[in-house]
């Protein structure tokens, strides 16, 4: 295995705002806390210290966490770690993500590898305490479409049926057909059969979506000491009651991240938009907003409503039945855990970066947030042929048409570019414009014309010869492209799209002790896994 590295921004995946906060744009000064270096971390410390997970909390946490595990096979290093937070020197650092089926794309792993090195790293910067990694499972999440699918050899393995309320609540019907037909997929090979043996203990003998998705990921990283949490836990939400009560009365999510979208937007692109009230009211089959109007409290698209006195009770009989949605999920999770930092993909960490003042505003420390690690998988013989194409792994992140027209023209034998031709007719007409001037003014609008019709002229020569270079080269521009959509299945990332299954069919047992070993996630760079 050889690590190839490159920035972020060279690659051109990623937005202004993730580029200009690694790079620590002053702009931005004012939507983050501390930056996700070691100094940072050693002020995040310092700083959660002082507003520390209490006691009690931390005795609720631990209690609903040995709840969660209670029907799953716990490895040592996992309940070490949960053990471990009932101590006042124990932080944790999280990640989130919703229950795709069997992960999802591949970008699902490298999230929790990072959380699980960021832990391992600050444990030798700071051994006086405790870092647990955290995975999040977003089981009240009710987008179904976005999750019941998995790209496995350019073909989607997806589960049909009809869906409403929480995801995580889903029974597993219709699961025995899918593991068949996926498994015919896979073949027989020991990888294969990991694999079958892995998806159908998950999806054909557990009770619901949130149960598979524990197993799986218990499965693959319970050996590394993650702890996999379930927000929809009537004890946690106990917890996070009063930030609920403010919602509801103040509406204060609403008007603090409007404040700071006014600002952000000035630069940079808005995530998420906030409700007047954040939150969803949850129930058996039902996750509909609650809203505020005519002076009462409404459950959209159901005839439940309920008055001021009537919804308050209901939170303090049944915290339970209230979801915070996009906007205060992360509240959420800061107030239930000793959090130092989370770690997310660009468009997490672009979200957050609207919710600081809102944390300030509810009195909770913001953490350090952390964009996960990226990775492109690369074969060795993929490598090579890219190196006698003579083709840069920078390069073969361009789009395809950029690259191949910057391929042909260093192929050709004579320059296709008439920058210079064009720049000698520009002069050539300002002549002609200050004669004009002198002469007839009516005559600038004729001089304007001739310009931009040879200009265009120029062009269209120019894509002429273009073409017809690309007919010569075409066997060695075909090259290119196919090597290209290899590595960027449908001309993106392929850790947006592949599974997980794809590379264990290959590397088996290995693939994730690599990953483990290949990713630093404080380097912030783009990473490239030779293998």
């Amino acid at each position: 295995m050889n690590i190839h590295q490159l920035p972020f921004k060279k690659t051109g995946y990623f937005s202004a705002l993730i580029c200009d906060y690694l790079d620590k744009k002053e702009k931005l000064d004012n939507f983050y806390g501390n930056f996700p270096d070691l100094d940072g971390f050693k002020q995040q410390l310092t700083l959660r210290k002082k507003s520390n997970l209490n006691v009690d909390s931390r005795k609720v946490l631990v209690s609903s966490l040995n709840k969660q595990y209670s029907n799953f096979k716990v490895t040592a290093n996992t309940q070490t770690n949960i053990q471990s937070l009932l101590a006042e020197n124990t932080f944790t650092i999280t990640t989130g993500h919703q229950l795709n089926i069997f992960t999802g794309p591949l970008y699902f792993l490298y999230k929790i590898v990072s959380v699980i090195n960021l832990t391992k790293q600050l444990k030798r910067e700071f051994p006086e305490n405790n870092f647990v990694p955290v995975y999040w499972m977003a089981t009240e999440d009710h987008d179904f479409e976005e999750i019941n699918y998995f790209n496995f050899k350019g073909q989607k393995v997806q589960w049909n049926r009809e869906s409403s309320g929480a995801v995580g609540r889903l029974d597993l019907q219709g699961f025995d057909e899918i593991s068949k037909q996926f498994g015919f997929e896979l073949g027989n090979s020991e990888n294969a059969n990991y694999l079958k043996t892995l998806f159908e203990k998950a999806y054909v003998n557990h009770t619901n979506l949130t149960n598979a998705t524990r197993y799986i990921v218990n499965e693959l990283f319970g050996d590394n000491g993650l702890v996999i949490i379930d927000g929809d836990a009537i004890a946690l939400k106990q917890q996070f009651a009063p930030i609920v009560k403010d919602e509801l009365l103040n509406n204060t999510s609403f008007k603090e991240v409007s404040k700071t979208n006014k600002l952000l937007q000035e630069k940079y692109k808005i995530q998420v938009n906030p409700r007047e009230i954040n939150l969803f009211y949850l129930a058996e089959g039902l996750r509909e907003r609650i809203i505020f109007e005519d002076s009462l409290f409404k459950i959209n698209n159901t005839a439940i409503v309920f008055s001021e006195e009537e919804i308050l009770e209901e939170l303090n009989k049944h915290p339970e039945k209230f979801s915070p949605n996009v906007i205060m999920r992360p509240l959420y999770q800061e107030t239930i855990l000793p959090n130092l930092a989370y770690i997310g993909g660009g468009g997490e960490i672009a979200y957050w970066f609207q919710l600081k003042q809102y944390f300030k505003a509810v009195n909770t420390t913001f953490p350090i947030l952390l964009l996960r690690n990226s990775v492109l998988m690369a074969s060795s013989k993929q490598l090579k042929k890219l190196d006698k194409l003579d083709v840069s792994l920078q390069e073969i992140f361009a789009k395809q048409q950029d690259l191949i027209n910057k391929k042909v023209k260093e192929l050709s034998s004579f320059p296709i570019d008439f920058s210079q031709q064009k720049t000698f007719l520009n002069e050539q007409f300002k002549g002609l414009k200050q004669l004009a001037q002198e002469t007839d003014a009516s005559f600038i609008g004729a001089v304007n014309a001739q310009e931009k019709k040879q200009l265009n002229g120029l062009d269209k020569l120019e894509k002429r010869l273009l073409k017809a270079q690309k007919r010569k080269f075409n066997n060695e521009l075909e090259r290119i492209t196919l090597i290209q959509n290899e590595l960027f299945p449908n001309n993106s990332l392929e850790e947006r799209s592949r599974n997980f299954s794809t590379y264990y069919l290959e590397l088996g047992e290995e693939l994730i002790p690599m990953l483990l070993k290949a990713l630093n996630p404080l380097e912030l760079k783009f990473t490239v896994i030779e293998y």
